[in-house]
């Protein structure tokens, strides 16, 4: 047999191969061989595809490399074996593995290309649709699991978690207790595993090795609508709860301190009435006014006021205790929430604050008025008690001046005798 036929019957035979993708393309990119497989894989028939341009299948980032091989085909007798990218007749993306060699004529001249492909990780018999859920399955963010009734894992896929790549299937055979480290059914996660079992979408979060994840949890529904299993999804949500948790400080603490503001002030102070008025126990509140930062600002400028704010909050925090909530509220102004005290504390507290910034070696010296609120005796609400805090620290504001201008009083005196 010639050998011209013998090439025909072998190309032939190929064609009609319904595994690989087969298609011939001539020196100008147009199509002009299609296999069954090319179908399968392509989904055009040859009806519809032979006589148009390859760049139909080709997405554009490859088209620049298959230009390339076509333009070095003629002088080179080129053979080629890559992984590429290709366009379905639907418009998605289907990964193959390509082989593409030189057709030559009787007399040796190059007339066209021929590519085979076969799409990658496609088990046998595959649709293009179906290889290509098989790899967004793969992609999907995070993990992602099914579990039987008993809850035992039967199948896992997905990216994984950041911190904890596993691997497709990695996970059968485990139960949902040694995964995610519970044993307790009344409560989280598996709590919400059987809530899943009972028909119910569960959202929430879980602590995992040392990560935190937010889970979802659908019912696993047989074609009969009967509940088989549970279908899992979880995120690492750690990055994003600590960007919130910081958000979240920030908004609710002064910038310059680091104390909390006025807003957080007023929540405690509300939550702390309302503590106070179940379990009738008493609580007091402290408010401060550190003495003369406008003068401190005019003579030294604002960084030496800034100072001075930060080096009262440093004494507060030091004579507070964890339960306590110091808060810088305003430009001078401070407040200081006493949990579980009565009167007797809070005056220790105040006259430990003056005695710390007596012994503060900073420059200028600094000093403070305080008033005293007490619950229940100077009120039963928050505005009552800030309202009697605020009296007290009037009155001692008014003493403190009076005894500040009969010292001024005195000098002055000596200083014309003197003369």
């Amino acid at each position: 047999m010639p050998l011209h036929l013998v090439r025909e019957h072998l190309l032939t035979a190929l064609l009609e191969s319904p595994e690989d993708g087969i298609l011939g393309v001539s020196l100008d990119g147009t199509i002009d061989t299609w296999s069954r497989g090319a179908e399968r894989i392509y989904g055009h028939t040859a009806q519809e595809i032979t006589g148009q341009p390859v760049s139909r299948l080709v997405p554009l980032h490859e088209w620049p490399g298959l230009k390339r091989f076509f333009s070095e085909a003629a002088g080179n007798g080129l053979k080629c074996c890559e992984t590429v990218e290709r366009l379905h007749k639907n418009g998605s993306r289907i990964s193959l593995r390509i082989n593409r060699e030189i057709i030559r004529d009787e007399q040796g001249e190059v007339r066209g290309i021929l590519e085979s492909g076969r799409v990658i990780d496609s088990p046998e018999g595959a649709t293009p649709g179906e290889a290509q859920l098989r790899l967004l399955i793969k992609q999907m963010p995070g993990l992602h699991w099914t579990m039987d009734q008993n809850l035992r894992i039967t199948s896992n896929w997905g990216k994984g978690l950041p911190t904890s790549r596993i691997h497709a299937n990695a996970l059968v055979g485990r139960s949902v207790c040694e995964f995610l480290g519970c044993a307790d059914r009344h409560a989280t996660p598996l709590a919400e595993h059987y809530g899943a079992l009972r028909g119910e979408s569960m959202q929430f979060e879980c602590n995992w090795n040392s990560r935190v994840l937010e889970i979802h949890l659908e019912p696993l529904r047989a074609a009969s609508g009967e509940i088989e299993g549970v279908l899992g999804l979880g995120i690492d949500i750690t990055e994003r709860k600590k960007s919130e948790e910081q958000a979240r400080h920030q908004a609710r603490h002064d910038a310059l301190t680091g104390l909390a503001n006025y807003g957080e002030f007023m929540d405690r102070l509300e939550q702390e009435v309302h503590r106070a008025e179940r379990s009738h126990h008493s609580f007091t509140v402290l408010l401060l006014d550190l003495d003369g930062l406008k003068r401190i600002n005019d003579l030294r400028g604002h960084m030496a006021g800034n100072r001075a704010l930060k080096r009262l909050a440093a004494v507060m925090n030091e004579h507070c205790r964890s339960t306590d909530l110091a808060v810088r509220y305003g430009g001078d102004e401070f407040a200081v929430v006493l949990i579980d005290s009565d009167k007797g504390m809070a005056e220790q507290v105040a006259l430990r604050i003056e005695n710390g910034l007596r012994n503060d070696q900073g420059k200028p010296a600094i000093s403070v008025s305080i008033g005293i609120g007490i619950y229940p005796d100077d009120g039963r609400s928050a505005a009552e008690l800030i309202e009697a805090a605020d009296r007290q620290l009037y009155k001692y504001k008014k003493a403190e001046n009076r005894r500040t201008l009969r010292a001024t009083e005195r000098i002055q005196n000596s200083r014309r005798a003197g003369h």
